[in-house]
């Protein structure tokens, strides 16, 4: 190790794999500077996230210092008790601005960080030697491009190191030790994304094919033309083509669809409703390889379901190895003033995996979110009530962004008889539970008392927090789909990946109507949902979801019952009834 002193008698340490051209007089210049905005104290902004390398990813070691990363910095922002009651106040029928949304100028002002976190952030990014920073409107996050030792300084502990892995043999860069920020810098940013979370991998399953049926009045599997007769849709119950309506699926996953897939898929599926050939517009990039199945259900379902409205797809968005592929997308609907009405997201993380700072943001920008008038719907999981071990005890294990008060959460049914098209159950992989971070919101008080006071099949209290927010609020089938990807038709691909486009689909064309008659959008759904006591949806009562309670107790998790319950919230879409209920002021 070598030491450079400079005339203020400040040492500077750098290390023999570091380079010395850039670690001199300069570097101790722009450290002093740094110190003499931030002081030297540090600490740690996310000291709860624990960093584990995912199954199937593997480390090709350091990063070239000279290697340049692009960096996300999330910095605190104001109001933000005010943007929950306006939230409130545009989400919930009873209230006089019900439906009266906020644009996002509005959002910006309200929350839009102090001059001095601004000052401040910006006077420390330009002496780490930051540059191409740029800002979203809100101007609450910030993105910077710096060189690895440039960032390795600005954030001590940081050590980039590249990972290969994934189905797409993803590359990304990440550090393996936590970071730390100046004490000084404590009121300013919430945290740094792009050092530790890794890209989601896809949970759907292939199931094998039922066996032993007969052949009177079957069918083969969910397609569009057997989810339009369960949910009571007709081929006039599509988009007009005369509104600015508007749907979108955000992916994050590395894979891709194919319009040749799309079209395929409308060919042999779509033939007795009118639908759109083509995705709108894409957000992102679009690959060039092979397509992946979940990519392709998004879509395919999003669209045939939600039929002849037009449909947006962020592929990715901003995809560098350094960044968050989530992340980047909660930055792009900060940054466009017009956005599509639904969004859906087949896209899940435990909660004891991620910090509490990052999911209290994240939640934030839902609730930016729903103040503009978004409906955000999120895939419960394909874990049932999940399995961790705290301190060799085991607990159920939540999901995020699953477990989110401001967004609504689509769990998963299979029909009782898998090859005909009958009453629905409880899909056994469906995603639910309650939060061990987000207390349980108001607007699902009453169903949820209602639930934990009449069930006859609850799990022992020590394996869920009963006062957390509970999930999911709604529910569609996610068994035994056909997918058109690479051109073959694939059969009999579950998960709530299915069940979130499909329920998507079914509110954007409950939006159309509302647009049609002068009304605003469905915004946030969950007061409005939980006030009319799931009116609208079909009740599933039969069925409990996995988990990993011992075999004296079978191995089940939560049960179906009358009413809300943890395992497909009120139900699945009944589309002429769900219309009638969220059509009448």
């Amino acid at each position: 190790m070598e030491e450079v002193t400079d005339s203020a008698h400040v040492t500077c340490h750098m290390t023999s794999d570091q380079p010395k051209a850039k670690m001199g007089r300069q570097t101790c210049l722009l450290g002093l500077l740094a110190l003499v905005i931030t002081g030297k104290c540090t600490y740690s902004p996310e000291p709860d996230q624990r960093w584990m390398l995912p199954p199937g990813w593997v480390s090709l070691g350091r990063v070239d210092p000279e290697e340049e990363l692009s960096l996300t910095f999330a910095l605190k922002q104001q109001n933000l008790e005010r943007l929950s009651e306006l939230v409130q106040a545009v989400s919930d029928p009873s209230s006089p601005r019900y439906g009266k949304y906020l644009t996002l100028q509005d959002v910006a002002e309200l929350v839009q960080p102090a001059p001095l976190t601004l000052s401040t952030v910006q006077k420390w990014l330009l002496a780490a030697g930051a540059r191409n920073c740029h800002s979203v409107t809100t101007r609450d996050f910030v993105t910077c491009w710096l060189s690895v030792w440039q960032a390795e300084l600005l954030l001590p502990g940081a050590e980039f190191h590249r990972y290969v892995g994934g189905p797409s043999e993803t590359h990304v860069v990440r550090s393996p030790h936590p970071y730390q920020l100046p004490q000084a810098l404590a009121p300013h940013v919430d945290f740094v994304g792009g050092l530790h979370r890794f890209p989601p991998t896809s949970s759907l399953r292939q199931r094998p094919e039922p066996q032993g049926v007969g052949t009177v009045g079957l069918h083969l599997g969910v397609t569009p033309s057997v989810l339009r007769q369960r949910y009571n849709l007709t081929a006039q119950d599509v988009g007009s083509g005369t509104t600015n309506n508007s749907q979108a699926c955000a992916q994050f996953l590395e894979q891709y669809f194919h319009d040749s897939d799309l079209t395929e898929f409308m060919r042999l599926f779509g033939g007795d409703f009118a639908h759109h050939a083509s995705v709108a517009r894409v957000v992102g990039k679009q690959g060039r390889g092979r397509a992946g199945i979940e990519a392709s259900l998004d879509v395919e379902y999003l669209m045939s379901a939600g039929a002849n409205i037009s449909t947006w797809v962020y592929s990715s968005p901003g995809r560098h190895e350094a960044q968050e592929p989530f992340l980047q997308w909660l930055l792009l609907l900060s940054n466009e003033s017009t956005l599509p009405n639904i969004h859906t997201v087949s896209y899940g993380d435990d909660e004891d995996s991620l910090s509490s700072i990052y999911m209290q943001r994240v939640n934030t920008e839902f609730m930016k979110a729903a103040a503009r008038g978004l409906t955000l719907l999120f895939a419960s999981g394909d874990t049932g009530a999940g399995c961790w071990s705290v301190s060799g005890r085991h607990k159920f294990r939540p999901s995020f962004p699953a477990s989110s008060p401001y967004v609504t959460t689509v769990g998963g049914t299979s029909f009782r008889n898998p090859f005909f098209i009958t009453n629905e159950v409880v899909d056994y992989i469906s995603g639910g539970g309650f939060s061990n971070v987000f207390p349980q919101p108001s607007y699902q008080g009453e169903a949820v008392a209602q639930f934990l006071k009449s069930s006859s099949h609850l799990p022992p209290s020590s394996y869920f927090n009963a006062s957390g927010r509970a999930y999911p609020d709604v529910a569609a089938l996610s068994d035994g789909y056909w997918v058109v990807s690479n051109r073959v038709p694939i059969p009999w691909v579950s998960g709530t990946s299915a069940s979130t486009p499909v329920f998507g689909g079914i509110l954007s064309l409950i939006n159309e109507h509302r647009i049609l008659n002068g009304r605003p959008p469905l915004g946030f759904l969950n007061p409005r949902l939980y006030k009319q006591h799931g009116a609208g949806l079909f009740d599933v009562t039969h069925g409990c979801h996995e988990s990993c309670l011992n075999e004296e107790v079978e191995g089940q998790g939560f049960c179906s019952g009358p009413g809300w319950d943890p395992v497909t919230g009120w139900g699945t879409p009944n589309f002429p009834a769900l219309l009638k209920t969220l059509l009448n002021p």
